[in-house]
């Protein structure tokens, strides 16, 4: 858990995709009930975006209007998002949740491989009209914010390659999601708390070793091209997918 969790934190600055390693983990690894592994895995992503935005503030990302403005539209969005997801998930059973989880991976998967050996074309609709960019920023971050909810795992791995395919640079979009995920993933983990749905022991387990991952991750985006990170990101997301179905 440990290691993965380390793993998980670097994969979180790095590229966005990484706290989805903590919910597989706890999911496949524990007796968790599916609502305890997305609380338990949610409170641990409230710690790794505080210390991703603080990163990211250092670097200089989150000093821009633009930037900043993405991030409280996605944050406000996110709170609505999570909380709805997380009552999604208290409705459904563990194997649906396991079945929900294992798509997400491969899912995710599927998207990494095709961005690095295909690419994603960034597009150029947020520069439009302020309401619409507005509107598309609202969508996204209510969309994410309710997957987040639902399975536990987190912003990032869904809003950075949004964001990125709508045209925002890949270390703004990866810091604009760290802060989206601190609103997300607090609402979800009080949500979940409030039904006694959290394991806060495995939670701080799970949570300290991300938080060095974290910075070790922020360090590594502004010093190597995380291409090779991202595809071996994707292998490893499908193989645990394919375990989670099996």
């Amino acid at each position: 858990m440990i290691l993965t969790a380390l793993f998980a934190g670097v994969g979180i600055t790095t590229v966005g995709p990484g706290g989805v390693f903590v919910t597989a983990a706890l999911y496949q690894f524990t007796d968790l009930s599916s609502a305890a592994v997305a609380g338990t895995a949610s409170a641990t992503f409230v710690a790794t975006g505080l210390v991703g935005s603080a990163a990211y503030v250092r670097s200089g990302e989150l000093e821009t209007g633009p930037v900043r403005e993405t991030a409280l539209i996605l944050s406000g969005a996110g709170v609505a998002g999570a909380l709805f997801g997380t009552r999604l998930n208290l409705l459904i059973g563990k194997q649906l949740f396991g079945g929900l989880l294992a798509a997400f991976l491969i899912g995710v998967a599927i998207l990494l491989t095709y961005r690095e050996t295909t690419g994603i074309e960034p597009g150029r609709i947020l520069e439009g009209a302020p309401h619409l960019r507005w509107g598309l920023l609202t969508a996204v971050g209510g969309s994410v914010g309710t997957v987040g909810g639902l399975l536990g795992v987190g912003g990032p791995v869904v809003a950075v390659p949004t964001l990125v395919a709508l045209g925002v640079p890949m270390l703004e979009a990866v810091a604009a999601a760290q802060v989206q995920s601190i609103f997300l993933s607090l609402f979800a983990a009080i949500g979940y708390w409030s039904a006694g749905a959290m394991d806060v022991s495995l939670a701080v387990i799970a949570g300290v070793p991300q938080l060095i991952g974290v910075v070790v991750g922020w360090r590594l985006a502004h010093r190597i091209s995380p291409q090779w990170l991202r595809l071996a990101l994707a292998v490893i997301l499908a193989g645990i997918g394919a375990v989670i179905l099996l």
